[in-house]
């Protein structure tokens, strides 16, 4: 019953976000994808309550790659491009602000978190071009399979599958599977193990099943 419930009501938003879909492609044929769409994930994301979370679902199932059932996408959260993937039950807090991500299923993102693509996307090197006019790097960033990045973290590189992510932390470099990271820089304190967990020397540990070490989402 409670299946059938969600069902209706994500139905329901489907259709209800449907005009704004259809001015998002009109839009988007007239301008580049990545400018038409900041502004719809920006009003949408001023939606209060559980209307609004399942609006944001909607929308963005129509607009992603994927955005998997499950998904909770908080008040005042904004992506900035379309490119952006949205896996099976994965939870954004309120206030995050989001570049051309993919988050992988059951990744947990904290409120506050910033998630950009690179640290490289100016050019700094000359002086007689303004730094918003110089090339730079925009690398695709992926948040692996249940990880959780903590409250007001900043995300410039990838991280892997199982990590945690401390509160604040700066993430400058890639973060391989299974660490837990903290501090400006980021850095890894250990590995996560559980039952069914196999380490190796010098290497991460390989998990038959994980457990959170902690159980919040912030």
């Amino acid at each position: 019953m409670n299946v059938l419930l969600k069902g209706t009501v994500d139905g329901i938003a489907t259709l209800l976000v449907l005009p704004a879909f259809l001015l998002y492609s009109v839009g988007k044929r007239v301008f580049r994808p990545e400018k038409a769409f900041p502004g719809w994930s920006q009003l949408l994301g001023l939606i209060p309550g559980m209307s609004g979370v399942y609006l944001r679902r909607a929308f963005y199932r129509l607009v992603f790659a994927r955005c998997q059932a499950g998904s909770w996408i908080s008040f005042g959260t904004v992506f900035s491009h379309p490119k952006c993937s949205v896996g099976r039950n994965v939870y954004v807090g309120v206030y995050c602000c989001l570049g051309e991500v993919s988050l992988e299923d059951d990744v947990l993102i904290g409120s506050h978190v910033s998630i950009m693509n690179g640290g490289s996307q100016h050019g700094i090197e000359r002086l007689d071009i303004p730094i918003r006019e110089q090339p730079g790097s925009w690398p695709h960033i992926t948040i692996g399979r249940d990880s959780w990045i903590g409250d007001r973290a900043v995300v410039l590189a990838d991280v892997g599958k199982h990590c945690v992510i401390g509160a604040g932390s700066l993430v400058n470099k890639a973060i391989p599977d299974y660490a837990i990271a903290v501090g400006v820089p980021a850095r890894v304190l250990r590995f996560r193990t559980g039952p069914g967990a196999v380490v190796q020397s010098g290497a991460p540990p390989v998990l038959g099943s994980c457990q959170a070490t902690t159980t919040g989402p912030h």
